[in-house]
């Protein structure tokens, strides 16, 4: 999960407005899950993002951003050079934006700079519907009443969501950005991972066993946005 919040603060004696990033993440193999669930594996049936009309523009954005850091790692690392020159120690001030008070500054985006250009590019990631739709339910949710965390007002955790509309398979995990309604910058900072000493958001993002994923962004009571990215090995949709 990722969180930008704006609050007031006093930063060098003055008062700013600043953006928090707080940074959280599940995945969960089906070699754990199998004791609870024992879904059927078939072929998923997911489209390419172009096919993808029932995606939001934005949604549609963060699949293109993603897709792009996996299949060309090391030009996508150029794009997180860039944004070093707008970080002042541990505060990053990109051009039209609050400023973000990170955790570990730039010192996390060379590391990532580093990550990127040692892994090898893997496969686009198809867009699937019913796990779009899994998103949505949790975006649904999380919006009215503020929260931020994978388990749903309903107790729903993100297996369940997604089997709403078919099955998942395999394996499945799910990554949150609260606060931000610009592909580029969710996608920079789960791969970034300030702050996350697994930098577990960069692993979902680059697991080459995923290969459908299920996008869902809408508003926030309380961060304004929020965008829910559910990745799995595969994906049977429900016929509908």
């Amino acid at each position: 999960m990722v969180t930008l919040c704006s609050p007031s603060s006093v930063l060098n004696g003055k008062h700013k407005k600043f953006r928090k990033i707080k940074l959280f993440s599940k995945i969960l193999s089906m070699i754990f899950l199998i004791l609870f669930l024992s879904p059927s594996v078939g072929s998923p049936q997911s489209r390419s993002v172009e096919e993808s009309n029932f995606l939001s523009p934005l949604e549609h954005a963060v699949v293109i951003e993603i897709n792009r850091a996996r299949t060309a790692p090391k030009e996508y690392a150029s794009i997180l050079e860039q944004s070093r020159k707008y970080y002042d120690k541990k505060l990053l001030t990109l051009p039209g934006e609050t400023p973000i008070l990170t955790e570990e500054g730039e010192t996390a985006v060379v590391e990532a700079i580093r990550f990127l250009h040692s892994t090898k590019a893997i496969s686009p990631l198809t867009p699937s519907k019913g796990m779009s739709l899994g998103a949505r339910d949790h975006v649904k949710d999380q919006g009215a009443s503020g929260a931020t965390q994978h388990k749903g007002g309903d107790g729903s955790r993100p297996w369940d969501r997604v089997n709403r509309y078919g099955t998942w398979e395999k394996s499945i995990a799910e990554n949150i950005a609260y606060g931000t309604d610009k592909a580029r910058t969710i996608a920079m900072f789960l791969i970034t991972d300030d702050g996350v000493s697994n930098r577990g958001h960069r692993k979902n993002i680059f697991n080459p066993d995923f290969r459908v994923i299920g996008v869902a962004c809408g508003h926030h009571a309380t961060y304004g946005t929020v965008c829910v990215m559910t990745f799995a090995g595969g994906y049977k949709e429900k016929p509908r």
